[in-house]
């Protein structure tokens, strides 16, 4: 997928734990696991925008777009 999720990233740069921003941002620990591993199609806005709001951050610190490169024929 060309949209890669780096909330792991940021976490280790803000030395907090997934449990710790779950409860602040109001979600479960395992939503916030499935958003680090990427395996979600999508994420509300308003998730996004407590999740930054917690790790003092932007939404392009956490969502990367890496285009694939393009098939072969």
């Amino acid at each position: 997928m060309p949209i890669v999720v780096q909330l792991d990233l940021m976490l280790a740069r803000r030395k907090m734990r997934s449990r710790d921003l779950a409860a602040a941002v109001g979600i479960s620990e395992v939503n916030i696991s499935l958003l680090k591993s990427g395996k979600v199609k999508g994420v509300r806005f308003d998730t996004l925008e407590r999740i930054c709001e917690v790790l003092q951050c932007q939404p392009g610190d956490l969502l990367v777009h890496e285009p694939q490169p393009p098939e072969s024929t």
